[in-house]
């Protein structure tokens, strides 16, 4: 089983519109990153986001390049505060590849908790990108494939 995380492209500021929509240079780099995951291979069967509208704008550019069949909702667990055990939790015994779009800080914790490293970097997670991990044991551990920064 495959996973991509992808954290969301630039969005504008809550001054400019509370919605939080991505920016004009953030759809831009969002559509690339697209592209680039579709190129190396990415064909997510699921397609997950937190349902605020820069990561539904995200999964969906994501969705679109990489495999339009997939399912593609807003589901719980995602959202920037919450405990990254939970959605590790629901990744085991996981079997489709599956594709999130989500925020930071949840993205970088989640991360270093799949890879077991719990002092990691946040720092580490590319800003506006994706990293594709792969499991062969339900999901018990992890290793990094790519990232596109």
């Amino acid at each position: 089983m495959r996973l991509y995380l992808v954290h969301h492209g630039d969005a504008v500021g809550p001054e400019v519109d509370a919605r939080r929509p991505l920016s004009d240079a953030g759809r831009v780099h969002v559509e690339r990153i697209a592209a680039e995951a579709a190129g190396r291979g990415a064909k997510p069967e699921i397609v997950w986001h937190s349902g605020k509208l820069r990561t539904r704008q995200t999964a969906e550019a994501l969705w679109r390049a990489c495999n339009a069949l997939a399912k593609l909702e807003a589901t719980k667990d995602l959202q920037p505060d919450d405990p990254p055990a939970w959605m590790r939790d629901r990744l085991r015994g996981e079997t489709r590849d599956l594709l999130i779009a989500g925020h930071f800080p949840h993205l970088p914790r989640l991360l270093a908790t799949l890879v077991q490293k719990p002092d990691w970097s946040p720092g580490g997670f590319p800003l506006h990108g994706v990293v594709a991990l792969e499991t062969s044991d339900e999901g018990e551990s992890w290793r990094e494939l790519w990232r596109i920064d």
